[in-house]
């Protein structure tokens, strides 16, 4: 859907209520006074009749036109303020809570695909990052990592910020296969990222750990499991991408490393 298409909803939707609304205003108002000047006729009963239906249309369609107008900017400002509270202010990925949320409704609905990856992403060393540079530089080489993320994604796949350095990505109806894929797509994304602070380019990369389901499973379950695999891939090194079937790998642990 274009960005414009809510605004013109919107404003179809004013058009509609001040239409029929003063048309309803009008047809109750034309109504009432057959009922009560109904005996009358000739002259006298058009007159009526004409004023009954445009008193309505004089008064009614501004006042109509003005409270829908009201109503779309509340609404409005209520989808803003919906997508703040679910948005993280700095890399406009979702934030944890939201990112949750929606995961866990998508593997609550029978109606979802039975498949589906989790990849949890964290950004290499970034200690050294924000030693170096400072945390704004620090602040854009986040933004930079989401940026390289979402552009190797579908529509309909979802991206979240867990956290510091860390964030997640759903991939709905994918197989294992499929999100290895896409998990070493985004680590390829990160590695040819630019990132240049003060003028002197600088690599960056992630590691990436998933778990793919093809069985009914639950958010605490994949998370667990991707999350281990991510730490299992800063031990091997960093810069490594490893997905697995929930199904055939059961959970181990691993300490966290930075």
């Amino acid at each position: 859907m274009s960005p414009r298409a809510p605004t013109l909803q919107g404003w179809s939707s004013v058009g509609r209520w001040t239409l029929f609304g003063t048309m309803a205003c009008v047809a109750a108002s034309i109504s009432f006074t057959l009922i009560v000047f109904g005996d009358l006729g000739g002259e006298l009963a058009t007159r009526l009749l004409i004023s009954a239906a445009a008193l309505p249309i004089m008064i009614g369609a501004p006042l109509f036109f003005y409270f829908s107008v009201r109503m779309r900017g509340l609404a409005i400002a209520n989808a803003r303020l919906g997508r703040v509270a679910r948005t993280d202010s700095l890399t406009a990925c979702l934030n944890r809570g939201a990112f949750t949320s929606r995961i866990d409704a998508w593997l609550r609905d029978p109606a979802s695909s039975n498949c589906g990856a989790l990849l949890m992403v964290d950004a290499d060393n970034f200690k050294a990052i924000n030693d170096l540079y400072g945390h704004d530089l620090g602040d854009e080489a986040l933004t930079i990592i989401a940026r390289a993320i979402r552009s190797t994604l579908r529509n309909g796949d979802l991206v979240g910020r867990m956290g510091g350095e860390e964030f997640a990505v759903f991939l709905p109806g994918v197989t294992q296969h499929q999100a290895q894929v896409v998990a070493e797509r985004i680590r390829v994304s990160v590695n040819t990222a630019e990132f240049s602070p003060h003028g002197e380019a600088r690599r960056l990369s992630v590691s990436v750990g998933g778990a793919a389901f093809s069985q009914t499973t639950s958010f605490a379950q994949l998370f667990r499991i991707a999350d281990q695999r991510l730490y299992g891939a800063k031990h091997a090194g960093r810069n490594i991408a490893a997905v697995v079937q929930v199904e055939d790998h059961p959970s181990i642990n691993i300490r966290r490393t930075a």
